[in-house]
């Protein structure tokens, strides 16, 4: 007797791998009895238990399960739905993309309260120095080159230089020499 099996795919995005195997009909005569006599205890309403072959067997506690299970955590995967049409209206050829969701705001609303939550714990820790806090977060965290940002404000780049320098070994002593 030809008996399928399913068994674990090693690339988890496919499906379940299936196998045919050729068992002698005398080893499943037993399970063919168990499994009736289970279904017999469980049936309550008198109607007519049928024994069953062990390839439905196999796939009731088996294959189904496993099948079942894979196709949960992967049925929505890769796929873009379109949207619902009704059958007097026009036939849809959009590419189902205005359906997926767009998370943009909430990830650009995320990334500025980490930059705010950041530019807050370096004003916290230089205190009085507010100007070198603005300075150290427009040049360090912003990125705008020393010459610009000095002349943004009027002042010479070793000043700037030597403020940042300042800033630097204090937010290191403070942060005890995490970088920022």
């Amino acid at each position: 007797m030809k008996i399928s099996i399913k068994y674990e795919n090693t690339n988890e995005n496919k499906p379940p791998v299936s196998m045919t195997i050729e068992v002698p009909d005398e080893d499943c005569t037993l399970m063919i009895e168990a499994d009736y006599q289970n279904r017999l205890e469980e049936e309550t309403d008198n109607e007519i238990v049928k024994r069953r072959n062990v390839q439905e067997i196999m796939d009731e506690r088996f294959n189904k399960l496993l099948y079942n299970n894979w196709h949960k955590e992967h049925r929505r995967r890769g796929q873009i739905q379109t949207p619902f049409r009704k059958d007097d209206e026009a036939e849809d050829e959009s590419d189902g993309m205005e359906t997926v969701p767009d998370y943009s705001d909430e990830i650009n609303r995320t990334a500025r309260y980490e930059y705010d939550a950041v530019c807050q714990r370096i004003r916290q820790a230089l205190g009085k120095k507010q100007d070198w806090a603005d300075m150290f977060i427009a040049v360090r965290i912003d990125s705008i080159p020393i010459r610009e940002y000095a002349a943004s404000i009027g002042v010479s780049e070793n000043n700037i230089t030597q403020k940042l320098k300042r800033a630097e070994k204090k937010l290191q002593g403070i942060f005890k020499n995490r970088q920022i």
